[in-house]
């Protein structure tokens, strides 16, 4: 039996510091699986190749298609699921695997970027989400919420930087006024540089964590063995 492609998508962005780091992340999944799994990567938006060029090059194989996006919004349950119904409407074996979150590894990984960026006793964090129109998404964004306070024992309040509310900014100030006195962490849940890791640099924090992929050095291993769980979960 043909063993199915990994087909990573990721959003996609303008930035070529993100663009290098999720593709680092795929490196590493290749790296991972070297010898046992073909990995192609595609995008939902802003790069190419689109996620219907992708499928249509893997026609003649198997293929599981795992997003490199951390909460199941529209694109997971709308864009993506019509595209994977489509292809295997024409014939093709492909399966839709899960968003990376909510998963403990993240928090984790979440945990550690702000250890990094100096949280201290006392401080407040707000964990700034994407954000999506769709409430599951959302949902998944206040369970790592929830997650994060309970691993680190700070509050934790969630803020979205587009498509949601409440803001992050809004949700920042809202601490400020709540716990006077108090250092606000901004928790960065975002995947990897770009546009809205400079949003939430500027959303009124007192420290920003780096989001999950770093500009430089190897791709987390928590984010790596969560893509390759997801795959083999779909499979």
């Amino acid at each position: 039996m043909t063993v199915p492609t990994l087909l990573a998508i990721s959003h996609g962005t303008s930035s070529a510091t993100g663009a290098a780091a999720v593709a680092g992340l795929v490196d590493a999944v290749t790296d991972r699986l070297a010898g046992t799994v073909p990995v192609r990567a595609g995008f939902v938006d802003v790069q190419e190749p689109d996620v219907p060029t992708c499928l249509a090059a893997l026609r003649e194989t198997s293929t599981v298609l795992v997003p490199l996006l951390l909460s199941a919004g529209f694109h997971v349950h709308v864009d993506l699921r019509e595209d994977v119904e489509g292809a295997v409407a024409a014939g093709q074996q492909v399966a839709l695997a899960g968003a990376l979150g909510p998963d403990d590894r993240l928090v984790d990984l979440l945990e550690r970027r702000l250890a990094d960026a100096g949280l201290a006793a006392g401080d407040v964090v707000v964990l700034a989400a994407a954000g999506s129109s769709d409430a599951r998404a959302v949902a998944d964004c206040e369970r790592t919420g929830e997650l994060l306070a309970a691993r680190t024992g700070h509050p934790v309040r969630v803020g979205y930087l587009a498509n949601a509310t409440p803001t992050l900014r809004d949700v920042v100030a809202a601490v400020r006024e709540e716990h006077p006195g108090a250092r606000v962490a901004t928790a960065s849940y975002l995947i990897a540089p770009g546009y809205f890791q400079t949003l939430a640099e500027r959303a009124g924090g007192d420290t920003t964590s780096a989001p999950l992929l770093l500009p430089e050095g190897p791709a987390p291993e928590e984010l790596v063995e969560i893509v390759v769980d997801r795959y083999r979960a779909a499979r």
